[in-house]
This record gives structure tokens, sequence and C-alpha cells, in this order.
């Protein structure tokens, strides 16, 4: 099956273009270490990305963001009859969506912070309504972004108003979050031997408050713990919520869940990301390597369970 034509697909017009430009060249160079015929497919914009595709018989993607992450290409995909690694439509749009998702793990009984929607209307009322009932910090952000674009870490009126007219004039919607005091922790999920499994749990020790766009891709910004030290009941009952999370949202493949682990040790789910950063120094690889997967092994395994959806009569490219 090595000779199958692969798309890494990456890039796209999102804010998270260039660490999805890095998890690309990481997967192909990866893929071809393993002996595939793996090409990388950067792109700038959506145009004529079907007739960019067409030649291959499926495609590794690792857009971040935007129709990349949200269910768009993803749906594209499916029309195309092109297997591809991660999340269907729904499950994408559902796991970028904050509300929509905030819901369901709602409905569940999954733990999420208390939280409110702004979209339109009054904003001084809604901060004030937000200041009243959730109390300082408080955390904003952008109701469909991911790798912590556009979110704010507030501790007054005067931060809290400008944050606020900055996410209303980027995004027109966000969403007042109460700051959970405690530890960040993410959790990988991975399908393989017909099984979800929660890989170890990473612990992310930011300098400041959140592990926010800095800390993530700023070198010496943040330590990262793995396996996370945690009491063993806390660990346990924080990768149950990251199963149920992903098992939810119907997400396929692989996932994340970004949790707040509170002092009393309830896992506060924050999001699932249904396309985690693949550099090698990204959270879900170093899951993986706690557990014995290389990098490359990690991605080859990924490409081989899209390859499994694969019709037997289709052509390899």
């Amino acid at each position: 099956m090595t000779g199958v034509r692969v798309a890494v697909l990456c890039g796209g017009p999102s804010a998270e273009r260039e660490i999805s430009l890095r998890s690309g060249r990481g997967v192909a160079s990866a893929l071809r270490r393993r002996g595939w015929n793996a090409d990388l497919v950067e792109i700038d914009c959506f145009d004529g990305l079907p007739q960019r595709l067409a030649p291959f018989a499926a495609v590794f993607n690792i857009l971040h963001g935007g129709p990349g992450e949200d269910g768009t290409v993803q749906l594209l995909l499916d029309l195309m009859g092109k297997p591809y690694v991660g999340s269907g439509p729904l499950a994408s749009a559902l796991a970028m969506d904050k509300v929509e998702s905030r819901k369901a793990f709602q409905g569940k009984g999954l733990p999420v912070p208390e939280w409110f929607l702004y979209s339109e209307g009054d904003l001084d009322a809604f901060l004030a309504r937000a200041e009243d009932e959730l109390g300082y910090p408080l955390v904003l952000k952008p109701r469909r972004e991911g790798s912590s674009v556009g979110v704010h870490f507030v501790r007054d009126r005067v931060e809290l108003v400008r944050a606020a007219e900055e996410l209303v004039a980027r995004f027109g919607e966000f969403l007042a979050e109460r700051f959970i005091p405690g530890r960040e922790v993410t959790a990988a999920v991975l399908e393989r031997d017909d099984r979800v499994e929660v890989l170890p749990l990473v612990e992310l020790r930011p300098q400041g408050a959140l592990f926010d766009w800095g800390a993530k891709y700023t070198p010496g910004a943040c330590t990262f713990v793995c396996p996370a030290e945690l009491p063993p009941e806390a660990a346990r009952r924080t990768q149950e919520v990251a199963r149920e999370a992903h098992l939810l949202l119907d997400c396929r493949d692989l996932s994340r869940a970004d949790i707040r682990l509170a002092p009393d040790g309830t896992p506060y789910l924050l999001e699932v990301n249904t396309l985690p950063g693949m550099t090698e120094m990204s959270t879900f690889p170093r899951a993986a390597r706690a557990v014995g997967i290389s990098y490359d092994e990690l991605v080859e395994l990924l490409l081989k369970r899209a390859l499994a959806r694969l019709p037997a009569t289709a052509p390899l490219g």
C-alpha cells in the first residue's frame, strides 16, 4: 500500500496557518521515512482545492482552524470520495463551535466552566453580567478558533472592556468563562486496534496564567510533564472525561481534550480539538511517545486508519 499517493494537506488562511505548515512538513517527512508516496500540498486559500487533490487516493489533512477543521473540507473530501485522517464533517463542526460542543457536554453531564456567549446587543450589559455572575479573573475567547487564538485572561474592568472590544471587532462572537484555578492538562485520544485509548496525560506548566498562544509556541515559555504527575483517581477521571467527549462528538481517529483540573479534582472540559498539532514537539506526539509510539509510527498509524476506509475498487492514484 505504500505506493498509494497521499496528499498531506496543510497551510490555509486561518490564524493557525504557521502551525499547520509545521505540522504538515513534519507529517510528510515522517511518511516518506516510512516509505510512503506522500506529497506536501501547501495551500493559501481553498480555491481550486478539488483539482489539487484529485490525483491523490487519500488525504492526511492537518489544516488547523477555519474551513480546514470546521467540517467544510471534511465534507468536500467525503463528496470527492477521498478517505482522510480525522473526524467527519459533523464532529468537526461540533468540536470547533464552543457553544454547541459545550451544550452537548453539559447534556451528558461532563463538567465545563460556567460561561456566557456574547453574539450581539448591549456589550456593556453583557460585561456587567459576566463581572457579577462569573467574577474575576475571567477568560474571554472566540466562539470558533483553536490554538488559543484570541484568548484573553482578564483581571479587572479595564482589561475586560479592552479584550471584549477586540474580540467583537475580530470575531463578532465570544465566550466569557469562569476561570478555573488549578492545573492545565491535555488528554490525547487515539483510536487503534479497535479501541478508543486515552494516552498518558500531559500537564502544561506555562509561565503565565494560561496555556495561551505564547506559551504554546514560544521556546521555554511552558514546561511539559508527561505523564502528568497527578493522583491516580484524578488522572483516571480526567482520561474518562476526554474519552466520553470524544465518543459524544463522534470523533474519529484522534482528538485532544483541553482540561482545567480544579483543586478538588474536578476535570473541567474546555474544548475538544479534532486536528491537534502534529509537530514533533506538540502535545499529542508527546503523549504517544509515553506509550512507546514514535512520531513516525503515530503518523503512519493514522494514515493507515484513513486508508482502511478506502473502497477496495478505488484507484491508488
